[in-house]
């Protein structure tokens, strides 16, 4: 009986260490007017609660890509997610006004989850669809990485403590994920790396599972084939990253 009580004691203080690791967060959500023919927009993203320098540096970030997401009218210089849409709206009125016959409406749809979080990082995948007219939607992802301990957001190439080893060991992951032959060129079956060399994806970001790497639609690979994912367990690519994973 003791040994279980005191395996509950500590358990408990483990999940309590962590919560105390974790930021607060409020689901904050955007929609566009409720009007026919008004393109239909709706938006939700986490919103830190913090009173910190960190909690503005993720909120700005957060509201800033998803304002680039959106923006579409040039003459409205947005500064809030509210002005970013009635941008959206207004690069729909101004094509139905060139093309009054045109039946199909724009959507945006956009979602932000916490993908990774520990003492030291955080990480916000924002998703999102967009429809403006043409064949198909464009679907997308971005991953926003911060610095918890900086309060400061991440560019890929601060993930790592040695960008060029990194690459080369993602390039063999990729290779047999993909089934490439090493003494064969990066699009030997297919892909379409720019200089046949191969890069890292725009897109990375932490999970619970591993660090992941996305290619985007068209970035390596028709649109056909979908987004290229490659997941690293953090076991095998610790000694690669620059800060501490709790994983």
């Amino acid at each position: 009986m003791k040994n279980i009580l005191l395996c509950v004691l500590v358990l408990s203080l483990v999940w309590s260490c962590k919560d105390e690791e974790r930021l607060a967060f409020e689901p904050q959500e955007f929609t566009s007017e409720n009007c026919d023919g008004c393109p239909e927009v709706f938006i939700s993203i986490p919103n830190a609660l913090q009173k910190d320098t960190l909690s503005t540096t993720i909120n700005t970030a957060l509201r800033e890509e998803v304002i680039s997401m959106l923006i579409y009218d040039d003459e409205i210089a947005a500064s809030t997610i509210e002005e970013a849409i009635l941008s959206f709206n207004n690069g729909f009125l101004e094509l139905k006004e060139l093309y009054p016959d045109e039946p199909v409406g724009w959507e945006a749809k956009i979602e932000g989850i916490i993908t990774y979080e520990d003492k030291n990082v955080l990480s916000i995948q924002l998703n999102s669809y967009s429809f403006t007219g043409g064949a198909h939607g464009f679907s997308s992802t971005r991953f926003l990485n911060f610095d918890k301990n900086k309060a400061i957001e991440l560019e890929n190439e601060e993930l790592f403590k040695d960008l060029q080893e990194f690459t080369d060991y993602a390039e063999k992951q990729f290779r047999q994920q993909e089934n490439i032959p090493e003494n064969r060129s990066i699009n030997y079956t297919g892909f379409m790396f720019e200089g046949d060399q191969f890069y890292l994806p725009y897109n990375i970001g932490y999970t619970e599972d591993g660090l992941q790497l996305i290619y985007e639609q068209y970035e390596v690979a028709s649109y056909a084939d979908g987004p290229i994912t490659l997941l690293l367990p953090y076991q095998h690519i610790k000694a690669y990253l620059k800060l501490d994973i709790a994983n």
